[in-house]
């Protein structure tokens, strides 16, 4: 692994897997496992989607995204959502001018290119609801005027699940910006053990390996890599079989679902899965890289009827029955074994 680490910023990655392992190695002199959450972090970054971290308190999810800042040599703002918190607070506002008669506009935090939205539950829906522009269309109104965000603009919001007092539920519309959900769980006790070691010395040095330039260079190559139509049809069937399980034999799943995926999902399933493609070493996506981020990519776009609520039916619990159901489609190539 140590081979893999670059000494300054990479200009122009040629190797997606090696400027990867590069950025991971990094991240990890500093984050101690959850390897699956940095790998999906990566996977967002590469694909240019929005990251919900979900998780109780003390699991690193703030300290990953800004040691990713640092790796990548860009623009960090961390806002922490409190339920006194205004749109204005994120966006910014028109600012009057007495001794000018005039307006000036102060952006808000959110014009960097990493966004942590900490704890993002805990404000009203009107400030949850400022940031849908902001993610969806990369650009802010204020008055009659649109700024544009800079590029890349990424916003990876974390959660705590076991609080909820004080906090208010997502809407959907927000919750579906999300490209993933990623659930973080406790270390190991080993890992636990190194996470306590190192808290008794200095910080580490992490050194940057990508600009925003050759960040953009990098996502450029993973909009290029390959897609067969099967695996296309494999996401779409994922997708489809949250909204009509009884396609895939399932009818008795249907009552625990008040509504499936959107469509959203099948267009981040193939987009993720061309970064984790990316990620691991190959410029064609196989079905694996589709099986292995569906959960993540599925589970926030399911609403639990209130049958599944009385019952306590999660979406993961839904998912654990619809996605083995799906046929995993049989690529010619004896590549897909890789």
């Amino acid at each position: 692994m140590t081979e893999t680490v670059a000494l300054h910023p990479v200009t122009e990655p040629t190797d997606g897997r090696t400027t990867s392992e590069a950025v991971l190695f990094e991240i990890r002199r500093v984050i101690v496992g959850q390897d699956a959450m940095l790998e999906r972090v990566l996977v967002a970054l590469l694909a240019g989607g929005h990251l919900l971290l979900e998780g109780v308190p003390g699991l690193a999810k703030t300290l990953t995204v800004k040691t990713l800042a640092d790796v990548l040599e860009a623009s960090f703002q961390r806002i922490q959502f409190t339920p006194d918190l205004v749109p204005a607070d994120l966006v910014g506002t028109r600012i009057y001018r007495p001794d000018k008669s005039t307006f000036d506009t102060e952006l808000g935090p959110v014009f960097c290119n990493f966004l942590l939205a900490d704890e993002i539950n805990r404000a009203p829906a009107k400030v949850q609801s400022a940031l849908l522009e902001v993610m969806q269309e990369r650009q802010v109104t204020i008055g009659p005027e649109t700024y544009t965000v800079p590029r890349p603009f990424l916003v990876m919001a974390t959660q705590n699940p076991i609080e909820a007092e004080g906090t208010y539920p997502l809407p959907e519309a927000q919750v579906d910006r999300f490209m993933m959900k990623v659930r973080v769980d406790y270390p190991t006790a080993a890992e636990e053990s190194v996470v306590v070691q190192r808290s008794l010395g200095d910080a580490a040095d992490v050194t940057p390996i990508l600009t925003a330039e050759s960040l953009a260079a990098l996502q450029k190559l993973t909009q290029e890599v390959y897609v067969d139509g099967s695996i296309v049809d494999y996401a779409v069937a994922l997708t489809r079989a949250t909204r009509e399980p009884a396609s895939v034999g399932l009818p008795g799943v249907k009552p625990y679902i008040s509504y499936g995926a959107s469509p959203r999902g099948s267009i981040y399933l193939i987009h993720a899965a061309r970064a984790l493609a990316v990620v691991r070493g190959r410029r064609y996506v196989l079905p694996i890289d589709v099986m292995d981020l569906s959960r993540d990519v599925l589970r926030h776009r399911i609403v639990p009827s209130f049958t599944a609520l009385a019952e306590e039916v999660t979406a993961d619990m839904i998912l654990d029955r619809v996605l083995p159901a799906v046929p995993v489609p049989q690529l010619a190539s004896t590549e897909q074994t890789a």
